[in-house]
């Protein structure tokens, strides 16, 4: 079976995607409450997808892909991407390395982290990891960005230029991220002595991320002043409904906190920045880059 940095680096190819980087680990030894180093294992390519989908299971060790911006546009921002795919696989070309090619165009760097999936383990660990599925990918997201911010001079990156970009469940990773108040795990070395607090953030279809039944936010997600600004784009027939976009939206102005909130018409779940027959949901994209050139991250 092919290894996944050699089918990353076949699809990146084959996409003409940035050059693909051998993945960086995440952590210095195996990540909290670890038996094992699984970097994950990919799964056949679906003969509907086209252009591909890549998704990848079974993750214990995760890992971070870096897409460096040129460097004759690079703004000295860094985003860490999120993907999706239900806590059960990531999708790292959809919600990943595709989203990092349009941030490339910005000037801005990023990086695609492999968080840790619930398959993959002994069952014991897997009912735990199910109760809470979006715990041990939050203590990754945090620990990356705290790996951004303790080497940003070497990575070109100014230490207030870091932002989070989740999609699906990874957007509802990074939505309890940037409401967090303190981090979830015990720092292992000096690069958690560093803010995992991200700069910006961008939440694109998060996923139930609130109790339609209650209109309640999931009671991880707690908004507050010390949020960062954030940009948020759902749609009205997303299965899994774009009441969580609006109440994150809302509690950020609860807060005084600069927000922007589009809810397109029609376009589902899962397009990343792909096209959507019938819909303009594509053009999430633009408008996310008007919003960052507003905030001042890019020119």
């Amino acid at each position: 079976m092919k290894s996944l940095s050699t089918i990353l680096a076949s699809l990146s190819t084959a996409l003409a995607l940035p050059a693909f980087a051998e993945p960086l680990p995440l952590w210095p030894d195996l990540a909290p409450g670890e038996t094992t180093r699984k970097t994950g294992t990919e799964l056949p390519f679906r003969p509907e997808d086209k252009p591909p989908i890549l998704r990848v299971e079974s993750i214990t060790a995760p890992t971070l892909a870096h897409y460096p911006a040129p460097k004759e546009k690079s703004q000295g921002v860094g985003v860490l991407i999120l993907p999706g795919g239900g806590f059960g696989r990531v999708v790292p070309n959809l919600e990943g390395s595709e989203a990092a090619e349009w941030l490339n165009g910005l000037g801005i760097s990023a990086w695609v982290l492999n968080y840790r999936t619930i398959t993959g383990l002994e069952p014991e660990a897997e009912a735990a990891a199910k109760a809470e599925p979006w715990k041990r990918p939050l203590q990754d997201s945090q620990r990356a960005i705290r790996h951004l911010r303790h080497h940003a001079a070497d990575l070109g990156l100014g230490p207030a230029k870091i932002g989070l970009l989740g999609f699906s469940a990874g957007g509802q990773v990074a939505a309890i991220h940037l409401t967090s108040e303190t981090a979830a795990y015990e720092p292992v070395d000096a690069v958690d002595e560093a803010n995992f607090r991200p700069d910006f953030s961008l939440l694109i279809y998060p996923w139930r991320v609130a109790d339609e039944a209650t209109g309640k936010l999931m009671p991880q997600i707690v908004p507050s002043a010390k949020m960062p600004p954030g940009f948020l784009v759902h749609t009205d027939d997303d299965q899994s409904s774009s009441l969580g976009a609006a109440l994150i939206y809302l509690g950020m102005k609860a807060h005084g906190v600069s927000g922007e909130l589009h809810v397109y018409q029609n376009g589902g779940h899962g397009y990343g920045i792909r096209t959507r027959p019938g819909s303009v949901i594509d053009t999430w994209t633009a408008r996310a880059a008007d919003w960052l050139r507003v905030r001042g991250w890019v020119e």
